[in-house]
């Protein structure tokens, strides 16, 4: 809401600009204005690589609970096969105990230091068997604390692939309506591209460069026939996408610009007024929802080649309009955890 509020007082303070001179103080007011938008826009980017950020924290913590889930099967067969050695050390001593508990029947009435002995290797006999006995039941416990540590770390892994593909899905779809979207400006702009106008994915988003000739003049924010029939097309598109955050950016290079006797003072004032004058084309006689729109100037500081030198400049001097889909599903998952 707040965002929808600024874009009304931006449009409202460039149409005052436009019909009459701006005081020194308003042209302050509406500089920090746009200084803002664009400080907004930026914590949006960074929102979008904190999100890549946290899915890659997910996959990373998945992989470690898959590897500590390994070890703890590895760790269930060591004891299962100590267990299992336990029981058949158990299984033949009480078989010994039993021979001897026959033989003593059988020697009781014979001597009796043979009686003794039969009877000392019967109690040796019954102290070993307690002993596996009592091993048996400790590896037997261990064996059940393992399986249960096991079956809550597959829970937990479960879960985050549940999470995590649920993430992946919503993705999937995002990158989808984005390539969708691309597709469509291409298809709608074909004409143009390569004469001026590029259409590129970045970010998860789709970026639309227009050169300074396709649009303007030099040192001029008026659109002349050619450039206003390439955004004609272009809004079409935008109609049948009411999901899709709009944000026009003017770009200049880094030669000082010349006022003249015009209302415009330097490269922050021009690459404003183009960026708003795009905005009005988009909108003159369209469906497109005016709170979908932001406006804003670079200026010189966002060239896309930093050389001094002729060609450098002219690519600098550019428009950019920046398709962004609707993330809200996305951000409401993420807080749910």
């Amino acid at each position: 809401m707040k965002i929808k509020i600024y874009q009304t007082w931006i449009i409202a303070l460039t149409v005052i600009s436009v019909v009459s001179c701006v005081s020194g103080k308003k042209y302050s007011s509406l500089s920090d204005t746009s200084k803002q938008y664009m400080n907004e826009r930026d914590d949006f980017k960074e929102k979008n690589i904190g999100l890549e950020m946290k899915t890659s924290e997910l996959e990373s913590k998945l992989a470690s609970l898959e590897k500590e889930s390994a070890r703890l099967k590895k760790e269930i067969t060591k004891v299962e096969a100590e267990r299992d050695k336990a029981l058949g050390d158990y299984n033949t001593i009480s078989s010994r105990y039993n021979e001897l508990q026959n033989a003593q029947e059988d020697l009781i009435k014979g001597n009796v230091r043979e009686t003794q002995k039969l009877l000392e290797e019967l109690k040796a006999a019954q102290e070993n068997l307690q002993k596996k006995e009592d091993l048996l039941r400790q590896l037997s416990q261990s064996l059940d604390s393992k399986k249960a540590s096991l079956d809550e770390l597959n829970y937990e892994l479960e879960k985050r692939n549940a999470r995590l593909a649920e993430l992946e899905k919503i993705l999937d779809a995002q990158k989808k309506i984005v390539e969708e979207l691309k597709n469509k400006v291409s298809e709608a702009l074909l004409g143009f591209e390569n004469n001026g106008l590029t259409v590129t994915m970045k970010n998860g988003k789709v970026y639309i460069s227009l050169d300074e000739k396709l649009l303007f003049k030099s040192g001029s924010y008026e659109i002349d026939a050619n450039g206003r029939n390439a955004l004609k097309k272009l809004a079409g598109v935008l109609e049948k996408n009411p999901d899709i955050q709009i944000t026009i950016e003017g770009h200049t290079d880094n030669v000082p610009y010349n006022p003249g006797s015009g209302q415009l003072r330097d490269n922050w004032d021009l690459s404003v007024k183009r960026a708003t004058t795009v905005v009005r084309v988009l909108l003159e006689g369209s469906k497109i929802d005016p709170k979908r729109l932001t406006a804003s100037g670079r200026s010189e500081y966002l060239p896309v080649d930093e050389r001094n030198s002729s060609d450098a400049r002219q690519k600098n001097r550019r428009t950019e309009i920046i398709l962004t889909p609707d993330l809200t599903e996305l951000y409401e998952l993420i807080n749910k955890y």
